[in-house]
């Protein structure tokens, strides 16, 4: 299976409205308990984005078929159907559709950081409205996992904590807060509300 390269001086072209509820969709269609869901799939970009460039320079093979859980064993290219996709074409709109979400997050958090806005659930209670970044934080950690080193000491920050904390951690990283907390609604929105702060650290950690 053949992937295309990222190309972090290609034209920025941020994905419709349309098209980020398709891909939610789709990825919530996906037959694979280990798919993404659209917040992880936000939250894994921008981990891509903003932090080692060593990251970014990873074969794409190695990270892309993470966001659905993983090419299946002996896929093949040629096939008239590209599981888990139920077409070819459904499968290269998907990794379009990332590259391009990866481009506009790295342009967007590097000239325009005040202007992001990362994809988190919020749910509606009365009049308020709380926000849950764990699904955000897992696919944000997800990514992170693999070439943890690259990041050195960036998760000595106490400011990292909630990041950690609602993403389940990372080895070697200082313990985390009490995850049963989580399921207090207030608890997790307080802590969700605290990590565009954390990743706008880390970017200035990795800026060129």
């Amino acid at each position: 299976m053949q992937y295309p390269s990222y190309d972090p001086q290609s034209p920025i072209t941020p994905l419709a409205a349309e098209e980020i509820a398709a891909l939610d969709t789709l990825l919530q269609r996906i037959d694979s308990d280990m798919a993404m869901s659209l917040d992880g799939f936000d939250g894994y970009l921008t981990a891509f984005a903003i932090g080692p460039a060593a990251l970014r320079e990873m074969p794409t093979s190695d990270w892309l078929p993470l966001i659905w859980g993983g090419d299946p064993a002996g896929t093949d290219e040629a096939a008239p159907e590209a599981a888990p996709f139920a077409t070819k074409r459904q499968r290269k709109n998907t990794l379009v559709m990332a590259l391009r979400h990866l481009r506009h997050l790295s342009g967007l958090l590097r000239n325009q950081p005040d202007d992001w806005e990362p994809i988190f659930s919020i749910a509606e209670q009365g009049a308020d409205e709380l926000v849950d970044a764990r699904e955000w934080c897992m696919g944000f950690l997800q990514a992170v996992d693999l070439m943890p080193d690259a990041w050195g000491q960036a998760w000595s920050e106490t400011a990292m904590a909630p990041l950690l904390t609602l993403g389940g951690g990372l080895e070697g990283a200082a313990a985390v807060g009490d995850v049963s907390d989580l399921d207090d609604p207030a608890v997790c929105d307080e802590l969700s509300r605290a990590v565009p702060d954390a990743v706008l650290q880390l970017q200035a950690q990795f800026a060129d």
